[in-house]
């Protein structure tokens, strides 16, 4: 099972598509690791470069719809390679959401409310999660705050992740 803990980045805008988390020029590259340098290049987002904010960062919180755009892998690959295993907004577009749970990452859906507030709290801060994942609860902690956050996945999306994805659940069911 991936790791879901650690620094987190804050993405604070709506319809982040998969173009933008990986550019289409890269598609043709032949490893997922050569798709780690590219992630979240054409991002347009007021004081945000990825080479220096991305480095270091496990987990992704976001507003509506990541993920948008083409059905593709890469995207969340690309987040793989990089070290992020887990991404947080209000709503996904569907494919990708299910690609990140087909390749053993966590995509969780949390209300408005809990994002603004998230996001009002400790963007812009060294702020740090802690997944626990058996007990459905995201504890986030930065210069003496600290919230715990309760979340909800299918019993199939867990057992995807546990297994590590899609091909290792498959493998062990069939």
């Amino acid at each position: 099972m991936k790791n879901f803990s650690g620094n987190i980045l804050f993405l604070d805008r709506s319809d982040i598509n998969t173009d933008e988390i990986i550019p289409a020029r890269y598609l043709n590259e032949l490893t997922k690791e050569a798709l780690k340098p590219f992630l979240l290049e054409d991002l347009k987002l007021n004081g945000f470069n990825p080479a220096r904010d991305i480095k270091g960062k496990s987990a992704i919180i976001t507003r509506n719809n990541f993920g948008c755009g083409s059905s593709r892998e890469h995207a969340p690959w690309a987040l793989e390679m990089n070290g992020i295993n887990l991404a947080i907004a209000i709503d996904f577009a569907r494919i990708y959401r299910q690609n990140m749970y087909n390749c053993g990452m966590l995509a969780v859906e949390l209300p408005m409310e809990t994002i603004d507030s998230l996001f009002a709290k400790y963007a812009g801060k060294s702020a740090v999660i802690e997944t626990d994942l058996k007990k459905s609860a995201f504890t986030i902690r930065s210069e003496g705050d600290t919230d715990i956050i309760p979340f909800e996945i299918s019993g199939y999306d867990r057992a995807l992740i546990e297994a590590g994805g899609w091909v290792e659940y498959a493998d062990s069911k069939y």
